[in-house]
C-alpha cells in the first residue's frame, strides 16, 4: 500500500472518478496545465484532456454558476476555488442557487457537485488566504460540508462527495496539505458522510476537532496524559451532517467536552456543537464545555501562531476542564 500526502491522496481520488465515470469534470482557475496552485488537479489534463480538466476566468461567481448548469444537465462537476476566502464572490450562486435546487424542484432535480477549496492558515497567508468560512456554509440548508484531517480520510471522503447526489463543499485544510503521510489504498474506497471517527480514547474529557486542528488537539491530549488526564479525541471528518450521536456518546463517558477550531469564536461551529451537546447530553456534564479557537479579529499574518489554537492554548483548557 503506497503512502501518500494529502495532495497525492486527493489527485489519486480525482483520477479514480474520472476514469469510473466520464460525466465527472474539474474545472477552476488553473486546474489544467499548472494543475492548481496547490497541485492538487496535476496531470489530469493531461490524462483526460481539456473537455474534462479545463481552466476557467479569475471569476468564481462564474465558476460556480457554470458547474451548476453542468450538474443540472447530468454532469457530476468538481470545480475548484483557489482558496476559501475567494469563495465569497460565489456565495450568492452557492446559496441561492445549488443549495435550493433540490428543494425548490420539490426533489425532481438534483445538484451534484463538489466545490473543493483549501482553508485554513499556516501557510503564512494573512487575512485573504487562512480563512475558516465552514460556519457560515453549515448555515445554510441543502448544504453538505466536508474537512478531511489526514490523506486516507480525504481520498475516501472526496470520492463519496463526488458520489453523492446533493451539493459537498469540501475543505482541504492547507496547513497539512503536505505534512501529513498515510498509507492509501490504490484504487477505489469510499469513507460514509455524516460519520466522525475517535482516534484516540480516553475518559475524562471529549475533544472535538476537524482538520489541521486535529493534530494539535492530539497533540495537546498526548500532554494531558502526563497530568494523568486522558482524552477522547474525535475527529469529525464531515461537519454537516454532523455525527452528534458519537459526540453524545463520547461526552456520557467522560462528562466534558472541548469543541477546538480555527475559526473565530463567535458564531462558529464550536457554538453549534456545544449547544447540541447541551441539548442532549445536559444530564451528564460535570464542567461547562469549553471552546478553543481562532480570535474574533481578521486573520493575522505576522501573528498566525497567536491566532491559531495550537496545543499550547488547548492544553490549558483540558487541564481546567478535568479538574473543574
Amino acid at each position: 500500500m503506497p503512502q501518500m500526502n494529502m495532495v497525492q491522496a486527493l489527485n489519486d481520488a480525482l483520477r479514480v472518478e474520472m476514469r469510473r465515470n466520464r460525466d465527472v469534470v474539474v474545472l477552476g482557475e488553473d486546474v489544467g496545465k499548472l494543475g492548481g496552485v496547490f497541485r492538487v488537479t496535476q496531470g489530469l489534463q493531461d490524462e483526460f484532456g481539456e473537455s474534462r480538466c479545463f481552466d476557467t476566468p479569475l471569476a468564481e461567481g462564474g465558476i460556480l454558476g457554470v458547474a451548476i448548469g453542468m450538474a443540472l444537465y447530468g454532469l457530476r462537476p468538481v470545480p475548484e476555488i483557489q482558496f476559501s476566502d475567494f469563495i465569497f464572490p460565489a456565495y450568492d450562486q452557492i446559496v441561492s442557487e445549488l443549495a435550493k435546487y433540490r428543494y425548490r424542484s420539490g426533489g425532481e432535480y438534483t445538484c451534484p457537485l463538489v466545490v473543493r477549496t483549501p482553508v485554513g492558515g499556516g501557510i503564512r497567508g494573512g487575512h485573504y488566504h487562512s480563512q475558516s468560512p465552514e460556519s457560515q456554509f453549515i448555515h445554510v440548508a441543502g448544504l453538505k460540508v466536508v474537512c478531511p484531517s489526514n490523506p486516507y480520510d480525504a481520498k475516501g471522503l472526496l470520492l463519496s462527495s463526488i458520489r453523492d447526489d446533493d451539493p459537498v463543499l469540501f475543505f482541504e485544510p492547507k496547513r497539512v496539505y503536505r505534512a501529513a503521510r498515510a498509507d492509501v489504498p490504490e484504487g477505489d474506497y469510499t469513507i460514509p458522510l455524516g460519520e466522525a471517527k475517535v482516534v484516540r480514547e480516553g475518559q475524562h474529557v471529549t475533544v472535538v476537532a476537524w482538520g489541521a486542528m486535529l493534530y494539535e488537539a492530539l497533540a495537546a491530549a498526548e500532554q494531558a496524559a502526563t497530568q494523568g488526564i486522558e482524552c477522547d479525541v474525535i475527529d469529525l471528518r464531515t461537519l454537516w451532517p454532523l455525527d452528534i450521536d458519537c459526540i453524545v456518546a463520547s461526552v456520557e463517558r467522560t462528562g466534558r467536552i472541548v469543541v477546538v477550531h480555527e475559526a473565530p469564536k463567535s458564531c462558529g461551529f464550536g457554538s453549534e456543537i456545544v449547544a447540541l451537546v447541551n441539548e442532549k447530553a445536559f444530564l451528564h456534564l460535570e464542567a461547562p464545555p469549553v471552546r478553543v479557537t481562532g480570535w474574533d479579529t481578521p486573520f493575522p499574518y505576522t501573528l498566525e501562531n497567536e491566532y491559531l489554537p495550537l496545543a499550547h492554548r488547548i492544553l490549558p483548557a483540558l487541564v481546567e476542564t478535568a479538574r473543574y
